[in-house]
């Protein structure tokens, strides 16, 4: 039986997020039933695994061990003194195999559940291979001392070819963890959040560069994150392109943290391909000097290490892109590795940034910007904009008969149907130092009418979307006022109700809970059910409602219209900012109350209060650890 909320330890005040994966580790390490049972955590690097892990054992009194890269009799003796101090002993254990660690663990919850620890798990692998082979055995059914223990025995590691292997196929642990739980990067909202960036062009900028990795604003930058949008380029020679600085050279350590990986040369140089716009199998081999079928192992352990995913294409089965999935590693190809030389021996990089903007806007800031609104129109779009809920969205390649090409979308959003199979809901082009006009409208819909050709279900009443980061034509805005099909999408969309006003930095968007369309995610895979997720909300008329657990206190049908409203949309589906001011939707202006039925004016005044309500947001404070509140020390 699951613990209930209430017995769970609190989440630490100086912890950002992590809110899901706080409770589920804070439910394994209390569960009451008996027996020892086996979790594995784990993640790239500095996502704040160690943090959490810390955490949870000063809140539980557990125990905690971070193994030290060194030879297996080494590690014996380091545990076994770690165990001692843990014990109030004067001197440290003394064991002669893992055999004995592992029963003198387990032995540790013989009164009551206790959390045990064991960070970077892989350099005690490495030095002892069979060690995932002893804690198999150590912890088979029916054994009395795994029986008679309620030790709850974390594994955690970063070495995502490794750690992704220790439960999978005829891994000696599998069928014997009750909780995986991988800790991902920030995504791009909450990314902004943590850099307390408020403006969204900016946020878009610098999350093409660090993404959403914690330690890089905390340990490596310091602190230092760009004041505002004039401040952008000087922050980047700040820290980035500082040779100083441990950003610096990170994207080139990022593969040696795999000890999987044997020759560096080759996946430097097919991340360079790829950042290079070199997206296809084909391509990437032509670029190297390789056979394409002697990249299928190599993309396959970068795909293992989190560092590159394989991007299917929305309309040929048989056809995928592969995109790295760390920006630094972006940033450092198509940028920093072409002057490498220059930036090592050089005091002032102002000069050589300013030369390397025009490679960052083509080959970094356009590609991420596609990125983030396909995964903004999955994740966040609002119902309104995209016509439904989608269940995958991809980018996608179609065939044009009569002109003898291709043409390109970059957004494909598709909603399963009824009676089974999928309907497209939309399609969309993103284009970020462009101002997208008629031409581009026309080009959808020429991409449409070739889909509908190929009786595509849906493809006939797809929407249209048009991301821009530089904005649109009036002759553009003026047709998107006419037509309901088309929705003129800005930066400001991509984080509507997420960034707080200047200003107002001690609010917090009335989201609700921002995962809830990710809850199949592969990121988190655990034997136990969901439980309720805390968020802060500021939802309906009764005012804020801050750390309810989602659906406590509110029907499953209000929960859907207050979030919609939460979410800055109001009828017609025109998003609006959750400050006060005029609409901010770039595609037309909000009809007048008068123009409307007598019920919408009623949601239009409901709504105007709403946004009057929440701009002085007195009563509403960031969750612990969040950028805009007091707790300084995060992740």
């Amino acid at each position: 039986m699951r613990p209930s909320p209430d017995a769970l330890p609190d989440k630490p005040v100086d912890m950002f997020d992590r809110d899901v994966e706080w409770m589920e580790l804070a439910a394994f390490a209390a569960d009451e039933r008996p027996g020892a049972t086996l979790g594995i955590v784990s993640g790239r690097r500095r996502q704040g695994k160690t943090f959490l892990l810390r955490a949870l054992t000063e809140a539980t009194g557990g125990f905690y061990y971070a193994a030290d890269e060194a030879t297996d009799s080494d590690s014996l003796h380091q545990i076994g003194a770690a165990l001692g101090a843990h014990l109030g002993l004067t001197s440290g254990l003394r064991f002669d195999g893992w055999h004995e660690v592992i029963d003198a663990l387990l032995a540790l919850g013989n009164d009551q559940p206790t959390t045990v620890v064991i960070d970077e798990f892989p350099y005690l692998a490495r030095a002892n291979p069979s060690l995932p082979s002893i804690l198999q055995n150590a912890l088979a059914p029916r054994r009395a001392q795994r029986e008679c223990s309620r030790s709850r025995l974390l594994l955690c590691g970063s070495a995502m070819t490794f750690m992704g292997t220790l439960l999978a196929g005829n891994a000696p642990l599998r069928g014997r963890a009750g909780l995986e739980l991988v800790v991902p990067t920030l995504d791009y909202q909450l990314a902004a959040q943590f850099w307390n960036i408020t403006d969204p062009v900016l946020a878009i900028k610098v999350h093409a560069i660090v993404g959403g990795t914690p330690a890089y604003r905390r340990e490596f930058a310091r602190d230092d994150s760009p004041a505002d949008a004039d401040d952008f380029d000087g922050w980047v020679r700040r820290t980035v392109l500082n040779r100083a600085s441990p950003l610096f050279r990170e994207a080139r350590y990022l593969l040696a943290a795999e000890s999987e990986l044997q020759d560096m040369g080759l996946y430097h140089s097919v991340l360079a391909a790829i950042a290079d716009g070199n997206t296809t199998r084909g391509g990437i081999a032509g670029c190297i000097g390789r056979k394409s079928g002697d990249l299928a192992h190599p993309l396959n352990v970068l795909m293992d290490c989190g560092l590159v995913h394989r991007q299917p294409d929305a309309f040929r089965a048989n056809q995928s892109t592969y995109e790295i999935a760390e920006p630094l590693i972006t940033f450092y190809h198509g940028v920093m590795r072409p002057i490498w030389s220059d930036l090592a021996h050089t005091s002032n990089p102002a000069r050589l940034w300013e030369r390397s903007e025009t490679r960052f806007t083509s080959n970094v800031l356009g590609p991420h910007f596609e990125q983030l609104c396909r995964y903004w129109t999955r994740y966040f779009a609002p119902e309104e904009v995209t016509g439904g809920f989608p269940s995958r969205v991809e980018p996608g390649t179609v065939n044009d008969p009569a002109s003898k090409k291709t043409r390109q979308i970059d957004v494909a959003a598709f909603a399963l149907a009824d009676g089974g199979g999928e309907a497209i809901l939309a399609i969309g082009e993103a284009k970020w130092h462009e101002t997208m006009g008629l031409s581009h409208l026309e080009r959808l819909r020429h991409i449409r009418g070739l889909l509908t050709a190929q009786d595509r279900h849906g493809a006939a009443t797809a929407r249209l979307l048009c991301f821009s980061g530089a904005g649109f034509t009036d002759e553009l805005r003026d047709e998107a006022a006419r037509s309901g099909e088309i929705r003129l999408l800005t930066p400001a969309d991509l984080y509507a109700g997420i960034l707080l006003r200047a200003g107002a930095k001690e609010r917090r968007s009335a989201f609700g809970d921002r995962r809830d369309r990710r809850a199949n995610s592969p990121m988190l895979i655990s034997s136990t059910s969901h439980l309720p997720r805390l968020r802060c909300r500021a939802d309906g008329p009764a005012g804020p409602v801050c750390g309810l657990p989602q659906g406590e206190g509110q029907s499953r049908k209000n929960r859907r219209s207050r979030g919609r409203q939460a979410r800055g949309i109001i009828p017609g589906g025109f998003p609006r900012s959750c400050g006060p001011g005029p609409a901010r939707h770039a595609r037309t202006q909000v009809p007048s109350p008068q123009s409307q039925p007598a019920a919408v004016r009623a949601r239009l005044r409901w709504a105007a209060s709403a946004l009057r309500r929440w701009s002085p947001a007195p009563a509403l404070r960031p969750p612990h650890g969040h950028p805009g509140g007091s707790s300084r020390p995060l992740l």
